[in-house]
């Protein structure tokens, strides 16, 4: 392993730690659906995205659309590590007048490249994103993380089709294929599969990974970016609730809160109360 690679699984870990202690704090939040990507928002924010948390609106920054938007958690959490706002904000997460709404929200919260809201919408947004950066002149990439209950969404498609006709070479969009959505098993709820071959379909440049193998994840991206004529989608294998055994695959947990013992053990599996 890699010290780079090392690096940023213990950024996934710090994440997952800030998740849980968010969410047992302000006493609401969506914990499991923002564990399932925690590695990949690791590998985004802390050595991936081309961004400076000192001009959040610096115009070449690269974009990042966080489509599954009731995992904010997770992307608050990076975004103080970052240090776009002090992590003494993450326990405010839904409170009235806080910067951190319960979705994403570009009025509120500095670093947000889009508020999200209705589920599905992330794709759709990204292509524009992309498409005026083309237009713009400007270099930069965008990413976007959709949920693979996302894809029950018709939008989802035409913007998938959108992005294969303007050749969209700089739009990465990673699907969290975790397996779960609010309502149960995606494949009970929305029947989404083969998700791969519907993606290829669409002409995407396409790849297939551990979507908690941070080796695999930085590859992906790296093999995506050599694309310039097809966007990318990464189709990454998640578990829902990763790093917490008591929430992984369990779907009660896509919006609860931890009891006062449920979070310790949480904090002790994942660097001890007191430390990080």
């Amino acid at each position: 392993m890699s010290a780079d690679v090392a690096y940023l699984n213990n950024q996934a870990r710090l994440l997952r730690r800030d998740v849980v202690n968010t969410v047992y704090l302000a006493k609401d939040g969506h914990p499991s659906p923002a564990l399932s990507c925690a590695d990949i928002v690791a590998a985004l924010f802390f050595r991936v995205l081309n961004i400076d948390p000192a001009n959040p609106k610096w115009a070449q920054r690269d974009r990042f659309v966080l489509s599954k938007g009731h995992a904010c958690p997770v992307l608050y959490a990076a975004l103080a590590r970052r240090g776009y706002f002090s992590r003494d904000e993450l326990p405010g997460l839904r409170s009235l007048g806080s910067k951190l709404q319960g979705h994403p929200c570009m009025r509120k919260t500095v670093g947000i490249d889009m508020t999200s809201g209705s589920l599905g919408n992330g794709v759709s947004i990204g292509v524009g994103m992309a498409i005026a950066g083309r237009y713009q002149k400007q270099d930069y990439y965008t990413y976007v993380i959709t949920g693979d209950g996302e894809l029950g969404e018709g939008i989802v498609w035409e913007a998938a089709m959108s992005a294969a006709k303007h050749k969209l070479g700089k739009l990465i969009v990673f699907v969290d294929n975790n397996g779960l959505q609010s309502g149960g098993r995606v494949e009970e709820v929305g029947g989404v599969t083969p998700i791969l071959e519907k993606w290829q379909a669409f002409r995407w440049h396409c790849q297939e990974i551990d979507g908690h193998n941070m080796e695999q994840i930085l590859a992906a991206i790296d093999a995506a970016k050599l694309e310039t004529e097809r966007p990318s989608m990464i189709l990454a294998h998640t578990v829902k609730g990763k790093g917490i055994p008591y929430m992984e695959k369990d779907n009660a947990w896509h919006k609860k809160v931890p009891t006062e013992a449920e979070w310790r053990e949480a904090m002790e599996l994942l660097g001890g109360i007191d430390g990080e």
